[in-house]
């Protein structure tokens, strides 16, 4: 195991809209807000879902694909170079994003993921 599932992000033009149907519909509690970012969850440690906001958001069309489906996966690590030495090493490639405390990657199927501390 390289890490662990930290939360679900999905695009979206307007967090602060859709998360409310989120909490709704999950019955999850806000964990965070920021203005182009809220995280709702069950418990602080516990998987969560993230609405990210995406200037010129396009809706994805399904079950067609001219527009996909629109989501990432953020994975918990306990050290971000040994995540990305053992995702490298696993066929995924480097996305060219490196923040404090999150780096950008895309499986072998393109599918961008993120891991976190």
């Amino acid at each position: 195991m390289i890490g662990k599932l930290h939360s679900t992000v999905i695009d979206c033009p307007d967090p602060a809209a859709l998360a409310p149907f989120y909490e709704e519909l999950l019955g999850m509690s806000r964990v965070t807000t920021e203005d182009d970012w809220i995280t709702i969850g069950y418990a602080e440690g516990i998987p969560a879902v993230a609405f990210q906001k995406v200037d010129d958001y396009r809706a994805p069309e399904w079950p067609g694909q001219d527009v996909p489906q629109q989501f990432h996966l953020d994975v918990t690590v306990d050290d971000l170079d040994e995540g990305e030495r053992q995702v490298l090493d696993r066929g995924a490639t480097d996305a060219g994003v490196k923040e404090e405390g999150f780096r950008v990657y895309l499986d072998p199927a393109g599918h961008p993921f993120c891991l976190v501390v």
